[in-house]
């Protein structure tokens, strides 16, 4: 295979991956057709990372992968040396993918004094020298306008609920939302299973203390219902565990849980694995350790909808039909 795809008027499609995930970088490449862009990267001795670039990327559109997983500033700042690079090289075009964008989810004030980190990320990206961005399933909406250029917001709805629709009786299925504030995914996903019924559970969190809510009750009738328990990220699990309790508590009759980011950081297998819930349904937007699996867990390749939205982007298509008009 080749390392590059040509396009109209001189146009050449280049992939690179950093180190945090790759063997997304891997499958993307693989749908696309083409290999990944070889790149030299190391940490020196004192923790500072290097990279370069093994070819030419001069006049290229490239294509900069890097999910921010654990430990995330390391791979933010890689992913920022890689774009600051490939404009040194007089790439034509930069685009960051990054199926999870680090800091997200700090994407508003709580309290004084504290930092807007989500809008901070976005401009280093831009200062580095990232024409656009593209990421999956945003913890919220309005982060798009914080990078001043693009940014190509996909979503992992339809390899969701494709899956899902197959593990549930659409006759017999509620769509629970975890808070009020994602009621609007919840209701889409409704649709998706057939306009199922919708729920959401009701809880509280203490912004004092980092991954800690309380999941209160459930809002709306799940009793004898299948659920399917919906979210952008599991972290912790601690949230989505006391959820599902709440659910099997309320009458229903299973619980699946479908999410976009398999975060799982540590406590999050054992409480998903003794919460109850039937099922764990994430995508491989991060990369997910033997450690981090469990039996309930079942993980989805996204490669194929990122290789998509790659090519629709350099083929100058739109992104948002791959979503049927929402993105």
């Amino acid at each position: 295979m080749n390392n590059s795809i040509a396009g109209t008027g001189e146009r050449t499609l280049v992939l690179a991956s950093g180190r945090a995930h790759p063997e997304l970088a891997e499958a993307v490449a693989k749908e696309l057709g083409i290999n990944l862009l070889p790149v030299s990267a190391y940490d020196f001795a004192n923790s500072e990372t290097y990279v370069r670039f093994g070819d030419s990327v001069r006049g290229t559109d490239i294509f900069l992968l890097q999910s921010h997983t654990a430990p995330v500033n390391q791979w933010l700042m890689e992913q920022l040396l890689m774009v600051d690079a490939a404009k040194r090289a007089s790439a034509r075009t930069v685009t960051v993918v990054t199926p999870f964008l680090a800091y997200a989810r700090q994407d508003k004030k709580s309290r004084g004094r504290e930092p807007i980190s989500a809008r901070l990320v976005a401009d280093m990206l831009k200062t580095a020298g990232a024409d656009r961005i593209m990421s999956v399933d945003l913890h919220t909406a309005q982060i798009q306008g914080f990078f001043d250029g693009p940014v190509d917001h996909l979503w992992a709805m339809p390899v969701l609920t494709d899956y899902v629709r197959g593990r549930v009786a659409l006759d017999n299925v509620a769509v629970v939302s975890p808070d009020a504030g994602r009621i609007r995914v919840a209701e889409m996903w409704a649709a998706k299973l057939g306009g199922a019924p919708l729920a959401f559970v009701h809880k509280t969190r203490d912004v004092t203390r980092p991954n800690a809510a309380v999941a209160n009750r459930v809002v709306g009738d799940v009793e004898g219902r299948e659920c399917v328990l919906v979210d952008d990220l599991i972290d912790t699990g601690g949230t989505i565990a006391e959820a599902v309790k709440v659910i099997l508590d309320a009458g229903a009759k299973s619980v699946v849980v479908a999410a976009t980011h398999g975060v799982l950081s540590d406590p999050a297998a054992l409480r998903l694995s003794e919460c109850g819930v039937s099922e764990v349904v994430v995508t491989d937007t991060l990369p997910i350790s033997a450690e981090k699996r469990f039996e309930q867990l079942t993980v989805l390749s996204i490669a194929p909808l990122v290789a998509r939205a790659i090519r629709e982007v350099f083929d100058d298509g739109s992104v948002t039909s791959l979503f049927d008009g929402n993105s």
